[in-house]
């Protein structure tokens, strides 16, 4: 992929997401997200592998059809209300279908068949975008229209996401769908808890963000790919594959680490919403995919592999350090005692 295009892919999708996140007006909304989807799909096919290309043609129907959908329900809204603004949606029918559309956009079940198969088919750098950047404008749309969601609707998916996440991410030997699963397990979270605390799960968007943004450029720096490469990998880095074990456990939610914050703050709240059972199954089944990360870390952190691999080790390389992944890799990891503050500023 030329340099020229590779900017022209990124500048659009800054500007779709500016575009969206900025907007008032529905149609101006769908613009930003449409803008978005098509400067991905180069990122994602730019391998020209066979794999890419059907992520690509996957990413692309899917995010059509959930577009048309938002686009549908502003029309009826519209039509019945005479109000294009976003945070004047009213009518029944319209709420229903920008709850699919959205489900649709971010992958929470039972939309989220694409999620998994796009990422292993993207570069990991492509993974990370759309793990992160991509899902930032379908949130900011939920949370300007998160009085006028349908809660019933929006508790059983995010649910069933945390369950599906957990559960599908345990047979997992690629690192992409681990992380993918992941994913919609953490959005289960966020769409739990839009509903009575808004600004909580922009916070628990932000340091997901912040923990797989860590996590995706320490296996591109390693170049793993699998579970059996992982084992491998502390032969070539041994620092950056230490600091990977700290960040899966804090993207896993352990106490003292920055991961906790979110899943605590949730938990908080839905009981002071008397929702002590739904938080209860939350709790219940984020230890499903507490298995996995700590499957990961293991391997992260194992010296030989328990049976024999064809796979070579490559010798330690003294590198520059990447400060990026520093940083990112000590915020995943510190951040809980500046908790107090965190919650004054949401």
């Amino acid at each position: 992929m030329s340099p020229h295009a590779k900017l022209i892919s990124c500048l659009s999708l800054l500007l779709g997401t500016s575009i969206t996140i900025s907007s008032n007006h529905w149609v101006m909304a769908w613009t930003g997200l449409e803008i978005n989807t098509l400067a991905t799909i180069p990122l994602i096919s730019k391998s020209h592998h066979p794999r890419a290309i059907e992520a690509a043609i996957k990413y692309f129907l899917v995010q059509a059809a959930a577009s048309a959908l938002l686009l549908f329900s502003s029309m009826i809204n519209a039509w019945h209300t005479g109000q294009w603004d976003i945070t004047q949606l009213t009518h029944p029918t319209a709420c229903l279908l920008l709850t699919t559309a959205i489900a649709m956009k971010l992958g929470l079940v039972p939309f989220h068949f694409w999620f998994p198969e796009v990422l292993q088919g993207s570069p990991l750098t492509t993974a990370l975008l759309l793990s992160t950047m991509m899902k930032f404008p379908p949130i900011t749309i939920l949370f300007l229209t998160s009085n006028s969601l349908n809660p019933p609707l929006l508790t059983f998916m995010a649910i069933a996401s945390t369950a599906l996440g957990g559960w599908m991410g345990l047979n997992q030997t690629q690192t992409r769908k681990i992380l993918a699963f992941s994913s919609i397990s953490h959005l289960g979270w966020m769409a739990i808890i839009i509903l009575y605390n808004p600004k909580l799960t922009l916070l628990t968007f932000y340091l997901y963000t912040l923990m797989t943004s860590a996590v995706f450029l320490t296996l591109n720096s390693t170049k793993t790919l699998k579970l059996s490469t992982m084992m491998t990998s502390w032969t070539k880095a041994p620092m950056l594959n230490a600091t990977l074990m700290p960040t899966l456990l804090s993207l896993a939610g352990l106490p003292p680490l920055t991961g906790f914050l979110p899943k605590w703050l949730i938990i908080q709240e839905l009981t002071k919403q008397e929702m002590a059972p739904a938080a209860t199954i939350i709790a219940l089944l984020s230890l499903l995919s507490l298995f996995f990360y700590l499957r990961l870390t293991y391997h992260s952190t194992i010296t030989l592999p328990p049976t024999s691999t064809n796979n070579m080790k490559q010798w330690h390389i003294n590198k520059p350090t990447n400060t990026l992944i520093a940083i990112l890799t000590s915020l995943s990891i510190l951040l809980l005692p500046l908790s107090p503050a965190i919650m004054t500023i949401t």
